[in-house]
């Protein structure tokens, strides 16, 4: 097996969960490129058209177009046996549905606000792991990759319900990553830092806050989510086929640099309403 082969994923089928925009439409897009068929999967459908048809016309690829609330069980199951049943097996689940609905102190934060993150970021989580694992285990081979957040390893203010639920599906992340390590399914996690996305555009905008932010990372920029191409593709590929159960930082350096990413006082953000995908 050459070096190069070891990255391509030729033959092999992926489920992108969040594909609609950001870091999952750049992560589907990467993966067809590198070879694999991929289902795109969002709560809405228009934008998952859309990358459907860019994924088969510019790579050759197959994709599937998958509706569903990733915070019901149910809706879940039915999505990946739907992924099953269009590409007979799953070899790659990219876990990358996620977000927050307000920055708020965690004294003032709404009980509702904490379960919706948890449903959202966890859950979802927890519930793709379940009905893909299934399959992969049973087939003995597959690669889940849970993309989660620095915010997760360290904390950050003003979004506690965001990082305690990153923080667990790390920790979920290691768990079935020494589980079903001898069954041959591999179970990583990358951990984003700030990336610019709808997402984080409700700091990006405020001209101070992001400045101040971008310049806490020592690699100067923010993140694109084209930077979490070459890592999920690695995860995904026979590249990584001795890993499991670790983590993959891509935040230029933020967490070397401070041993955490809450480097600035974000406290003056108050509640602001922040984007969900």
């Amino acid at each position: 097996m050459t070096h190069t082969s070891l990255f391509n994923l030729t033959g092999k089928t992926a489920l992108v969960t969040g594909a609609s925009r950001g870091i999952g439409r750049a992560i589907a897009l990467g993966l067809a490129e590198a070879g694999a068929d991929v289902a795109v999967l969002a709560r809405s459908t228009k934008d998952l058209t859309a990358l459907a048809e860019e994924i088969s016309t510019t790579t050759g690829q197959d994709s599937l177009v998958l509706t569903c609330d990733v915070s019901d069980e149910d809706q879940v199951n039915q999505a990946v046996a739907a992924a099953i049943a269009h590409f007979g097996h799953l070899d790659i689940c990219v876990n990358n549905a996620g977000g927050t609905n307000v920055f708020s102190p965690f004294l003032d934060m709404e009980t509702q606000d904490w379960h919706e993150i948890i449903d959202l970021n966890l859950k979802s989580t927890v519930y793709f792991c379940r009905a893909v694992g299934r399959e992969m285990v049973q087939r003995r081979a597959g690669s889940i990759i849970n993309v989660t957040s620095v915010t997760g390893q360290a904390g950050f203010p003003m979004i506690s319900h965001y990082s305690a639920s990153k923080a667990a599906a790390i920790n979920l992340t290691q768990s079935l990553g020494a589980e079903w390590a001898s069954a041959g399914v591999r179970v990583n996690t990358l951990m984003p830092g700030w990336v610019q996305t709808q997402l984080t555009e409700v700091v990006t905008s405020n001209a101070d806050i992001g400045n101040r932010l971008r310049h806490a990372v020592p690699a100067r920029r923010w993140g694109q989510p084209e930077d979490l191409i070459g890592p999920t593709v690695f995860l995904a590929s026979d590249a990584s086929r001795f890993i499991t159960g670790a983590r993959l930082v891509a935040d230029g350096g933020l967490t070397a640099y401070n041993g955490g990413p809450a480097t600035i006082d974000l406290m003056e953000l108050g509640r602001v309403p922040a984007y969900t995908p």
